[in-house]
């Protein structure tokens, strides 16, 4: 495979990852403030095999960290005994259209018990959490998990 046709591929995940994207309810999202320190959250997502789509209230640190500075890493997975946490270099977009236009037909009943326990439809949280978060991967590192050493990454 040539560099270039390289560069364009979509990157591949693990199936503990694809595993993990799926079903997991939050995804760590890591991005940069301007001075350079970190900002780590956890936020809700969909994954539809390409694209991760999150949402965020629109004057959040993470999304003025996202205008200054798009490249990001997330961490999903569950730290249990195999420490089945997975990394995921990205690079995010913060689309104009409002949530609901942006919103995948899948988010909702992915959430639905916690956006019951906390008392939001659907059209309440897109009001709220306004900002969509486009993440593209651009690399899937494997981190832990399926009795491998948890400190070594894995690029695949």
């Amino acid at each position: 495979m040539s560099r270039t046709a390289r560069r364009t591929a979509q990157p591949r995940c693990r199936p503990a990852t694809e595993t993990a994207l799926r079903h997991d309810p939050v995804v760590w999202l890591s991005s940069v403030r301007s001075d350079g320190r970190p900002h780590v959250v956890p936020v809700w997502f969909h994954w539809d095999g390409e694209r991760i789509v999150a949402f965020s209230k629109p004057n959040a640190r993470k999304v003025d960290n996202l205008r200054d500075q798009p490249s990001v890493m997330l961490a999903v997975g569950t730290p249990g005994a195999d420490f089945g946490v997975e990394l995921i270099e990205a690079i995010a977009e913060l689309p104009a259209q409002p949530a609901d236009e942006v919103m995948p037909d899948g988010f909702g009943a992915k959430y639905r018990d916690l956006l019951q326990r906390a008392g939001l439809s659907v059209q309440r949280f897109a009001e709220v959490y306004s900002q969509p978060i486009v993440l593209r991967p651009t690399r899937f590192l494997g981190y832990g998990g399926g009795g491998r050493d948890p400190g070594a990454a894995m690029a695949t």
